[in-house]
């Protein structure tokens, strides 16, 4: 039975829900997961994210860029630490690089 915390990627519609510790080792592990699931979806589901670090957050940037190539994205949920660490790299809310064209 895997733990309370372990992350986890899934695609319901155009919606892509992360949820667990988003952390250096679940960011290796998911990459190939949000890499397939992560075209054509129009909304990251962060609301079941449990905590993240700086490579939590590196997935989560990469899978909103790959999704805004299909358009505009939303970003819903604001787990622990997501707006300090958006601050730090200079991310806006939509985890978008400060300045880059949308």
């Amino acid at each position: 039975m895997p733990a309370a915390d372990a992350a986890r990627a899934r695609r319901e519609g155009e919606v892509l829900h992360l949820e667990g510790r988003l952390d250096r080792a679940a960011a290796i592990g998911l990459w190939p997961t949000v890499q397939a699931l992560a075209d054509g979806a129009r909304t990251l589901e962060l609301g079941a994210v449990q905590a993240l670090d700086s490579a939590g957050l590196a997935l989560l940037a990469e899978a909103a860029a790959r999704m805004r190539a299909g358009g505009a994205v939303q970003v819903l949920g604001a787990p622990a630490g997501l707006a300090e660490l958006c601050a730090a790299y200079r991310l806006d809310p939509q985890l978008n690089y400060a300045g880059a064209p949308p």
